[in-house]
């Protein structure tokens, strides 16, 4: 019946070997959805049998408190996970969980001029962060992450703080979130 099939495609111009080739196509097509391997654009490596993510409050332990940064912090890294991961965000223990507080809050001048006047000032927010990966402990870390934003000497930190924070915070859960997830 095959065959008879064939003869039919025969005459419309299509040779066997091309149905042979169409149809290995139609196989491996098929096949390749069945694997287990995970490639993510995102750099995301993901154990298939990790399914949950919770990220508990980051406490601000900072000198300098910015009464919105324990809260926009803890709500940007879960967004991370759901808008570049397929792990549902859980309160309590998750599959993965990350913990942990805002050590660093602080603006220093940097750059110093003839005057004495720094021309420059850098703010810094430094995040200590506790994740655990009950799949794979290995992957486990307690570690300090870090990161800056400099800004002129003459804007005044209450008008950019806002600003900055977000452009720092961006950063920060991008390291955290490579760190945990994305094996370069």
């Amino acid at each position: 019946m095959i065959w008879a099939k064939l003869k039919d495609y025969t005459g419309m111009g299509i040779k066997p070997g091309k149905i042979a080739a169409m149809a290995a196509l139609a196989i491996a097509l098929n096949i390749v959805p069945s694997c287990s391997v995970n490639y993510s654009f995102t750099g995301a490596s993901i154990s298939p049998d990790v399914k949950t993510v919770s990220v508990e409050l980051f406490q601000n332990l900072a000198s300098l408190v910015n009464p919105t940064l324990s809260t926009y912090l803890t709500e940007e890294l879960k967004n991370k996970f759901i808008s570049q991961t397929r792990l549902s965000v859980v309160s309590g223990f998750g599959d993965l969980t990350f913990s942990g507080e805002i050590r660093n809050y602080q603006v220093q001048p940097i750059a110093i001029q003839s005057d004495e006047v720094a021309a420059l000032n850098r703010f810094t927010i430094s995040v200590r962060v506790k994740f655990e990966n009950s799949k794979d402990p290995t992957q486990n870390y307690d570690k300090t992450f870090s990161q800056f934003q400099d800004f002129e000497s003459r804007q005044d930190f209450a008008q950019v703080e806002q600003g900055l924070m977000e452009t720092i915070v961006a950063k920060l859960v991008e390291d955290i979130f490579n760190n945990a997830v994305a094996n370069w």
